[in-house]
């Protein structure tokens, strides 16, 4: 599971993640591609792909709110 995969959140816009298993752990990155922000997190490998995914894009959702917020 390892390379960047497109996906579209009617919200953000596009966004892309990558999955790279490293020995015991699952590192997830997620892109969006509009500001180019990039967040990351660690997984478990046992956690489905849909999982993994969702908790990237909560954190980027995150990211970028505060960045709004930050410059008004």
């Amino acid at each position: 599971m390892s390379g960047f995969k497109q996906n579209s959140d009617d919200a953000l816009g596009e966004v892309l993640f990558e999955i790279f298993v490293m020995g015991n752990a699952v590192k997830v990155s997620a892109v969006h591609v509009q500001t180019n922000t990039e967040v990351s997190l660690i997984g478990a490998p046992g956690m489905t792909e849909f999982t993994l995914k969702a908790n990237a894009l909560r954190k980027l959702r995150s990211v970028l709110a505060k960045g709004t917020q930050s410059r008004g």
